[in-house]
């Protein structure tokens, strides 16, 4: 009971006290009076809620309160090692855990006044979206933890600034003005942010940002995040985005090459977006362009030196300085006329020297060759005694087309071997069905066109036309051993002596006995027709048992300088003489080597 208390109750009279005990002197009237009197200077106190009261004991273990009951209460003085100042008379919030325990004593605590009262106080700070004192006491995974009101509070790493932080240790142990956006009572979780104080204060500035900007104004601006595309930069609230191709006006892979995080640049705006609020910034357009500053002596003709900076299918682009480039398109690149691929023959990195064959400044074009520095092969004077026509070369096949094969006999000079002049005895219908790309082949110049660059060349022509022979020894009325290679519906093809190939109409197939040869089978065939200029044999089965009283024909001896064979195939040629089938079987081995 406070003094005030006292002083408002009556007086107590001790000689109207007797011996018939104390206080019995007093009327019921006047005692009834008296209790509720002493009772309305009481508080009603209820359990499990927060008081006020004042400190009027204070001892090493406990702490003396009275909140206005019947009783004083007392609080243990570990809960008070906040407050080491603590003196009679402060007043305290407290919470009524029991108004009696089993001793009569009232139970407070101070500890869970905290709480409650810190709870209390972040439910008014996030409905009423007010700004609090935090303390930051330790980093933890994906943020910080805040003390707010003695409650740990997450704020997240993404709530701390507008910026990315990369170093969350920087803000321990140091004050932080917060405010709560989240609360979890089932898992007592408070989060926090930091950030959106931060972009309160930047809205207005940010309006005024885009209000006043135009075109061309440069501004200062940090670099926030780097990305392979470009850089995004603060500008004051606003980020502005300053893509690779615009940070120099030389070749970058990355932005990092020449920038880096929270670099301090001035930027010129390029373009903006006011509804999206995008804004396109450029770093190169503050510096004068470097073809402006192109040397006025290289002119076309001049060597440059550089390095490859790009290579593409169609080329590769040199810079001879930064921000001046040129392209050496694939076909400058070698005198030959089979480099497909610049990657063969460049790649990024390398040193090259080159020569201008084109420029224009005001487009900023330049293009480059290489194969400038060394001699046309074409215009060499030794070029037509080395390819006379009638002499013999080797080269290597780069090319297959339908009509023949191009030939590199030397670095950019090629020749055409056409598809006819392969061979004199093979139907050769497309050139992979003789030879494939990188093989080597021999042939013989067969006309040289040096203005325009043209050289023809025959493979079949290093060696004698057998047709010359054949036509003697494939005389029309002679007779052959032949095996049916294949047929379709008109023809048959048949294999005669010597790999030579001829054909037979299908009603020429008719045997004695009324069947027909089919394929596979070797029969004897009379030559009924035989074109040197064509190339051609015609021959019939039926012709060589319906015309049994027409005598054979004998071949002439052929007019060929070959040497004797050891002894003649085994499938003779019954109509030729021995002197064709001497001179056949010499044929035969010369063509068997050279295939």
């Amino acid at each position: 009971m406070s003094k005030t208390q006292q002083r408002e109750l009556p007086a107590f009279d001790w000689d109207r006290a007797d011996n018939k005990g104390f206080g019995s002197g007093y009327s019921v009237e006047e005692h009834n009076r008296m209790l509720e009197l002493y009772d309305n200077t009481l508080s009603e106190v209820k359990e499990k809620e927060v008081v006020m009261g004042t400190v009027v004991g204070i001892t090493d273990r406990e702490v003396l309160l009275n909140i206005g009951f019947k009783s004083d209460g007392l609080v243990p003085a570990s809960e008070f090692r906040d407050m080491p100042d603590l003196k009679m008379g402060d007043e305290i919030e407290v919470y009524v855990e029991n108004q009696e325990d089993p001793n009569g004593q009232l139970v407070l605590s101070r500890k869970k006044a905290k709480v409650i009262t810190a709870w209390q106080k972040i439910q008014r700070a996030l409905d009423e979206d007010l700004v609090i004192d935090g303390f930051v006491k330790r980093r933890t995974k994906g943020g910080l933890i805040v003390d707010i009101f003695s409650i740990e509070a997450f704020l997240p790493g993404s709530q701390i600034d507008v910026k990315p932080i990369r170093d969350f240790d920087i803000f321990v142990g140091k004050k932080m003005e917060v405010k709560v956006v989240k609360i979890n009572y089932a898992n007592d979780n408070v989060v926090v942010s930091h950030k959106v104080l931060i972009e309160k204060d930047l809205e207005a500035q940010r309006a005024q940002i885009l209000n006043n900007l135009e075109k061309g104004q440069v501004l200062e601006g940090v670099i926030k995040n780097m990305t392979n595309f470009g850089v995004f930069i603060d500008l004051g609230g606003v980020d502005g985005l300053l893509h690779i191709t615009d940070i120099s006006w030389g070749r970058i892979s990355h932005p990092s090459e020449v920038l880096h995080l929270d670099q301090k640049v001035n930027v010129v705006v390029l373009d903006f977006d006011e509804d999206k609020k995008r804004i396109s910034l450029g770093m190169k357009q503050l510096q004068a362009h470097p073809w402006d500053a192109l040397a006025e002596d290289i002119q076309v003709g001049s060597k440059v030196k550089g390095k490859i900076v790009n290579v593409a299918d169609y080329g590769a682009f040199l810079e001879i300085q930064p921000g001046v480039e040129g392209l050496i398109h694939v076909s400058e690149m070698s005198w030959s006329q089979h480099l497909r691929n610049p990657q063969e023959f460049l790649k990024v990195g390398d040193e090259v020297e080159a020569q201008v064959l084109t420029l224009d400044r005001n487009d900023r074009k330049m293009s480059l060759g290489i194969k400038q520095l060394t001699e046309d092969p074409w215009t060499r004077p030794e070029l037509r005694t080395k390819y006379a026509v009638g002499t013999k070369h080797k080269g290597m096949v780069r090319n297959l087309t339908n009509f023949g094969l191009f030939l590199e006999l030397e670095e950019g000079i090629d020749g055409l071997v056409h598809v006819s002049d392969l061979s004199w005895t093979k139907k050769v219908k497309h050139p992979s069905d003789f030879i494939k790309v990188g093989d080597e082949l021999e042939v013989l110049v067969l006309e040289l066109d040096v203005d325009n660059r043209r050289l023809a060349l025959g493979h079949k022509q290093l060696e004698e036309n057998p047709w010359d022979t054949f036509e003697t020894v494939f005389a029309v009325g002679t007779i052959h051993r032949c095996t049916i290679l294949n047929k379709n519906d008109k023809m048959a093809t048949l294999e005669l002596p010597y790999g030579i190939e001829g054909f037979s109409s299908l009603k020429n197939l008719g045997k004695e006995d009324g069947t027909f040869a089919e394929v596979g089978e070797t029969l004897d065939f009379k030559v009924t027709e035989f074109s040197k200029e064509e190339k051609r044999i015609m021959l019939s089965h039926t012709k060589t048992w319906g015309e049994k009283n027409e005598p054979v024909k004998e071949a002439k001896a052929p007019k060929v300088a070959a040497p004797k064979a050891a002894s003649a195939p085994a499938q003779a040629d019954r109509g030729a003489t021995l002197g064709d089938l001497d001179a056949l079987a010499a044929l035969k081995e010369q063509l068997e080597g050279r295939n």
